[in-house]
């Protein structure tokens, strides 16, 4: 810290905080960043995970897509984005015979005939891109409205076709699911993106799965989740360098306790581990879910109103990839999002039986294999045959790990390994390589984990539900931070971070929105 006033200090610095901090520091403005942990990036890391293994995992946060190319090109982002060669493939057993549905990247001849395989006929594929080419054309319409003020709602409805309108925004989209696809498997395999983080049944009518599903398909119009080459931490890596290459200052090691209003600006108090500082700035931007900053703006914490994550994340690493008794070629099948256990009725039994407080007795999840598009990460076991892979489990709330924690865990990771072995040939732990220590590498992650380590509150990767990214046709809309949808009751302080209205994901479209609204303020 090189001085006592700021024109903006950044409270956390995730990748949010460092997309305003460059942006912010470029336009010329004095701007401190302040990170509690000793490095920043919050969700978006790579770590060496296991002793004595070089390679690094995406930790946390692990695939982009709502990253605009925009933020990219203007903050000189050195980050090269690789497209996954297979979308997704979900193994399935019917009749004691083993076979997977297979969608490739750009869909061919191999995808209809998985698609007929799985259903006897070629109607269900059809229906699947009628809806995809129909979702496609919601993405053009709502993705470069991201970086932009604030649209209405009857404005962004008025481009968009009114039965797809109505099946994405008006309706539960278990609705539309059941409506436009007949086979159980082709339903869950749609319907599961709108359950990435969020516990909600598909027929939800506050509508938080809709939400979820249309902020997962509409990256850069496209859609498309593709892998970060070093992984998620050399997204970080680019984001810093932009910001401090511009001006701004990044102080780790900084737990912010207070942030307070005053006048035109505010004060900002943060401790070191050692002893407490003060600055002074004339905005602050916060990084930290809403829940978290109302604490640091001295509001009494509110229990009942504290978001709740809902999600399990295994990090492995493998001597080998496992054989799946499809006989499918494993570099083909794990290359993408390999779906488990996620049939449309078996998501909907395991979130009713999490809803009423059990562990799902079938829980489903998805796995991604990323160095089989960045082999990069692996460092010294490239060529070795050796693999990084990633589960990503749904209908898990942070409740069911209330109590025995550790049981509980071991449970739900007994369970997510046995939806995956239930189609290999041989059971992934003796793919399992071990770390320097003789363990196994494996590391399991549930929302009081990612609570503790990255202060997410419960655990929520999103920090509370996420919103629709247009404004209600009635908001007061006249200020800079209301027109942005960074506003929060106080004039000085605004969200930057996974809270603000477009927030969520590792996007940067919170961190931008939050900087162009102080440069307007400003």
């Amino acid at each position: 810290m090189t001085r006592n006033d700021y024109d903006v200090v950044v409270v956390g610095g995730g990748h949010n905080g460092l997309v305003s901090a460059a942006y912010l520091a470029r336009a010329g403005l004095s701007v401190l960043v302040l990170e509690r942990l000793p490095h920043v990036g919050g969700a978006a890391v790579s770590t060496q995970t296991f002793p004595g293994l070089p390679a690094r995992l995406s930790r946390y946060s692990y695939l982009v897509s709502l990253m605009p190319e925009q933020v990219m090109a203007e903050l000189d982002l050195d980050v090269r984005l690789v497209s996954r060669r297979t979308a997704s493939y979900t193994p399935y057993a019917r009749d004691g015979m083993a076979g997977g549905l297979l969608v490739e990247r750009r869909e061919g001849e191999a995808t209809r005939r998985s698609f007929r395989e799985l259903t006897g006929s070629d109607e269900e594929y059809d229906a699947w891109r009628r809806f995809y080419d129909e979702v496609g054309t919601f993405a053009e319409v709502v993705a470069p409205t991201l970086t932009q003020p604030l649209p209405l709602e009857r404005d962004v409805a008025a481009k968009v076709e009114p039965e797809l309108w109505h099946d994405l925004v008006r309706e539960p989209l278990g609705t539309a699911v059941r409506r436009r696809f007949a086979n159980d498997t082709v339903r869950g395999v749609v319907a599961t993106d709108a359950l990435i983080g969020t516990f909600a049944s598909l027929d939800d009518v506050s509508l938080v799965q809709n939400r979820c599903f249309l902020y997962h398909l509409v990256g850069n119009g496209t859609g498309e989740w593709r892998v970060p080459v070093g992984g998620m931490g050399s997204v970080t890596d680019a984001l810093a360098r932009s910001a401090v290459e511009a001006g701004a200052e990044l102080v780790t090691g900084a737990g912010v306790s207070a942030i307070r209003p005053q006048g035109d600006g505010a004060e900002v108090t943060w401790h070191d581990g050692t002893r407490e500082h003060g600055v002074t700035c004339r905005r602050v931007l916060s990084g930290v879910a809403p829940w978290v900053l109302k604490i640091l703006l001295g509001e009494p914490e509110e229990p009942a109103s504290k978001p709740e994550g809902s999600q399990l994340k295994i990090n492995l690493l493998l001597e080998r990839l496992p054989r799946l008794r499809s006989g499918i070629d494993p570099e083909v099948a794990f290359a993408g999002t390999l779906h488990l256990a996620e049939d449309y009725s078996q998501v909907e039994a395991a979130w009713a039986q999490a809803a009423a407080g059990r562990m799902p007795d079938v829980l489903p999840g998805e796995v991604y294999c990323h160095s089989l598009t960045d082999p990069s990460i692996l460092g010294d076991l490239v060529g070795t045959g050796a693999h990084t892979m990633t589960y990503f489990g749904l209908h898990t709330p942070a409740s069911l790990f209330e109590g025995d924690r550790e049981a509980a865990k071991a449970q739900a990771v007994e369970r997510a390994l046995a939806s995956l072995d239930e189609h290999l040939v041989e059971p992934i732990a003796s793919c399992l390589m071990t770390d320097a220590e003789g363990r196994p590498c494996l590391e399991a992650k549930v929302p009081q984990d990612v609570e503790a380590d990255l202060a997410m509150p419960g655990g929520h990767i999103f920090h509370g539900h996420l919103e629709w990214p247009w404004a209600p046709n009635r908001a007061r809309l006249e200020t800079p931070a209301q027109r942005w949808g960074v506003a929060t009751d106080d004039e000085a302080v605004l969200l930057c971070g996974s809270g603000a209205r477009r927030g969520g994901a590792v996007s940067g479209i919170g961190g931008h929105n939050a900087a162009r609204a102080v440069l307007e303020a400003l």
